[in-house]
């Protein structure tokens, strides 16, 4: 298994600077991490550091509530992809689906999907919020507007992605849909779990410490690795 191309590594950290970027940029390009996600702001940076590179960068799109409307949405894919961005990680509207407006929450995702000229479109649900039927329900929708991935978690809800979580999608997705797991995932263990239970890509700002402590069982801080929770 080659564990770097599985991994998103990722700084979405509100005070992030940019020697923080360029850290995570250094880091990508030494363990061969398929992409780095930053904020949209830093896209530009990050798109220069890894200029001769294989490593793409993703960024995120109303985020991490949700709450923006379709067309803002949309026009922050269009900057971002203007700016370098390769991958786009939307938010859902979460009301909305728990209000079961069923056709917005498609309509915000072609929106966004359609503004982006072909990038790959990952859709956060987070699943720390939703009831398994919701999660069905979105595993559908995400069927249905064929996006690239259904994406569990921003990382800033009440809880981390469970390997329930993936099972359940990885259970009513169709052939095309891969899985993005994210939120709170610490260890190669967590990791390794996922990726088991279906997930293709793994989104978290421990990617170092996952890749050289792969024989750590720990599932707390410990003295090999900083395990605590992702944000």
């Amino acid at each position: 298994m080659e564990i770097g191309k599985y991994i998103d590594h990722t700084n979405l950290k509100m005070d992030a600077k940019e020697e923080d970027i360029a850290k995570l940029c250094k880091e990508a390009m030494e363990y061969g991490f398929e992409t780095v996600c930053v904020h949209p702001y830093y896209v530009p940076l990050a798109k220069e550091l890894l200029k001769d590179t294989n490593i793409g960068v993703c960024t995120v799109v109303g985020f991490p509530l949700g709450m923006n409307t379709p067309k803002v949405k949309a026009y922050e894919a269009i900057e971002a992809t203007e700016n370098g961005a390769d991958e786009i990680d939307m938010v859902i509207n979460v009301g909305a689906l728990k209000d079961k407006d069923y056709d917005y929450v498609k309509y915000e995702i072609e929106e966004v999907r359609d503004s982006i000229d072909g990038k790959t479109l990952k859709v956060i649900i987070e699943t720390s919020l939703l009831t398994k039927e919701e999660i069905i329900k979105m595993t559908e929708i995400c069927n249905e507007t064929f996006v690239n991935f259904i994406k569990t978690n921003t990382g800033f809800g009440s809880r981390g992605v469970s390997v329930e979580d993936v099972e359940l999608i990885n259970k009513h997705k169709n052939e095309v849909l891969e899985i993005k797991a994210s939120g709170g995932i610490t260890t190669f263990k967590q990791m390794n779990e996922l990726i088991k239970a279906g997930a293709t890509r793994i989104g978290t700002s421990h990617s170092v410490d996952i890749v050289t402590h792969m024989n750590c069982d720990c599932e707390e801080k410990c003295d090999h690795c900083h395990c605590e929770e992702d944000k």
